[in-house]
């Protein structure tokens, strides 16, 4: 695959806060999503009014807003995450319970997780290293993963060691099975289908660093993507 055929939008990797703007246009208008600790927390600040688009937090609230600063700040409004967030017209509160139905019965259209690990064929394992010294923490992601109807996954492409966290076969415990749709990271976006990875765009890399990085095999936007 040419390097051609493959979109380089800038000259670097993206930061943490573009590839959180890049992920909130790409969620299509008036759907319903759940935003996972870490990094997709960002997302909230980069969505439009006109996508009308609701979030919920599985801490039990529909119709969250971007995060809150100053005297925004309301000590009991906060995400799963504890992070003060505000929250937009017609937005309601319910039992913790209520909110783990709305995530196990498919009532969500997207789900924005961070990862450890993504394999080829779209496992996902967010939960625990498997070290020894590691606590798990497995929150309601188990649950994201299963009812979503996509998951996105926000996370760096590789360790600070240098190596891809985009695997062949993920090493760590898993989260779910075959449940990631696309993976966006600061040097590509990959969308995973069923005839393999493919890279929509890349982030100060050319597709033939990034497929000499990544140990699996890669597939150009010439072959086709959404």
């Amino acid at each position: 695959m040419s390097e051609k055929a493959v979109k380089t939008t800038v000259s670097e990797k993206l930061d943490r806060n573009a590839l959180a703007e890049l992920v909130a246009r790409d969620i299509a208008p008036g759907s319903f999503v759940n935003l996972g600790i870490g990094q997709p927390t960002l997302v909230s600040n980069y969505l439009k009014p006109e996508q009308q688009v609701t979030l919920h937090t599985e801490n039990g609230m529909l119709g969250m807003g971007p995060e809150a600063h100053g005297d925004e700040i309301d000590g009991d409004l906060i995400n799963a995450g504890k992070i003060p967030v505000t929250e937009l017209p017609g937005a309601s509160y319910f039992h913790h319970a209520d909110s783990f139905a709305i995530m196990r019965g498919g009532h969500l259209d997207v789900c924005v997780l961070g990862a450890f690990q993504v394999s080829a064929t779209g496992d996902l394992a967010n939960w625990h290293t498997g070290a020894p010294d590691a606590i798990p923490a497995v929150g309601g992601a188990m649950d994201l993963a299963t009812g979503a109807k996509d998951v996105y996954v926000m996370m760096s492409l590789f360790t600070r060691e240098g190596v891809s966290k985009l695997v062949a076969e993920c090493s760590y415990p898993l989260t779910g099975v075959g449940c990631v749709t696309r993976v966006y990271t600061n040097e590509a976006v990959f969308l995973l289908k069923e005839d393999g990875v493919h890279v929509r765009e890349t982030y100060g890399i050319s597709f033939e660093e990034l497929a000499a990085k990544v140990d699996v095999p890669l597939i150009g936007p010439s072959a086709g993507t959404d």
